[in-house]
């Protein structure tokens, strides 16, 4: 456990660096970007005495250094800021929008994991079949596709053709239920409001699937990849000899033994899933992290988009600590 205890804290400390490099290089963007925070907010015509006050109030008058070392120092303190635009604090913004993002992430992952660990499995246990060789070209094709023209796609037809699902939005039209967590099937699930519970899944489907989908093609070529390695070994050699059934052998026994890298995967694209989200949130108007991030950033809200990427990079970095301490656990040699 001491070795366990000691790779931890050597992860830990590693986040360190990186939260703090990505938040720079956000900073430093923002502020060589065209555009002013002022002019979006008090728009043309806007006189040179109410833009020089308006910077003064942001602060954003103020030397570069000066600016980053305000903004840092917020950060220590946990203090994201206030937004630009609409003077409230960053952390109020994310707090009303963070649930719905979470919400879409991990259905679009557990769409990821079921179809892509599935549709892997399968393939490397009909190898070089017709079965295998159609898995292997649908994971291409379907995670080269651009998740926006994917969700489009799927609005089309399923939406607007078929009519089955809703095609935006989070939820019908006061059907949200009463707020207690900000997760909506959460909280309809506490208050027993059935109706919403329908609605928000309903809601859920496209968005989560659109996200899922085309994440799940790496899981499909990964999952294969190592159960044909792992198919080959001894063991399997021995279960076969012995008659034990071939599905249990495949899914039973290989597949524990593939998972330590599709673990690790999770992690990876976990940060892929927050990138991905902003695309699909914007396409399907999902009121999330990623559509208040393309919002503000079109607005030059320089405390909001700070404050957005930095909890994202501060989610990725806790994901990949949590995979790297569940690798180490599975595996011992990891830790050493």
């Amino acid at each position: 456990m001491s070795s366990l205890r000691t790779y931890i804290l050597g992860r830990l400390v590693m986040t360190i660096p990186m939260i703090w490099v990505l938040v720079t290089v956000v900073f430093l963007i923002l502020r060589v970007m065209p555009g002013d925070p002022c002019l979006a907010i008090l728009r043309e015509g806007a006189s040179p005495e109410q833009l020089d006050n308006c910077r003064r109030g942001l602060g954003i008058d103020k030397p570069l250094a000066v600016q980053y070392v305000d903004y840092l120092t917020g950060l220590v303190r946990g203090d994201l800021g206030t937004s630009m635009t609409r003077r409230r604090p960053v952390a109020d913004e994310i707090k009303d929008r963070f649930p719905a993002t979470l919400e879409l992430a991990l259905a679009a992952m557990l769409v990821t994991v079921v179809v892509g660990v599935s549709t892997g499995a399968f393939a490397a246990q009909h190898r070089k079949s017709p079965t295998d060789y159609v898995l292997r070209v649908w994971s291409i094709v379907i995670y080269s596709m651009p998740i926006f023209w994917f969700g489009l796609i799927l609005q089309l037809i399923v939406g607007l053709k078929l009519g089955l699902l809703p095609t935006y939005g989070r939820v019908g039209v006061q059907l949200a239920p009463a707020q207690i967590t900000g997760f909506y099937i959460v909280d309809s699930l506490l208050t027993l409001n059935w109706t919403s519970l329908g609605s928000s899944l309903k809601h859920l489907i496209l968005p989560a699937l659109t996200l899922g989908l085309v994440l799940s093609g790496i899981f499909t070529r990964l999952t294969r990849a190592n159960m044909l390695d792992v198919l080959k070994q001894d063991f399997i050699t021995s279960g076969r000899a012995r008659g034990v059934p071939e599905r249990s052998l495949v899914y039973g026994h290989a597949l524990k033994n593939a998972f330590i890298p599709i673990l690790t995967l999770m992690g990876l694209q976990f940060a892929m899933l927050l990138a991905g989200a902003i695309l699909t949130e914007t396409t399907f108007s999902w009121p999330g992290m990623g559509r208040l991030l393309v919002e503000r950033i079109y607005d030059r809200d320089f405390a909001t988009v700070q404050g957005v990427v930095t909890l994202f990079a501060v989610m990725v970095a806790l994901v990949s600590l949590l995979v790297d301490v569940a690798y180490a656990y599975i595996d011992p040699r990891i830790r050493y």
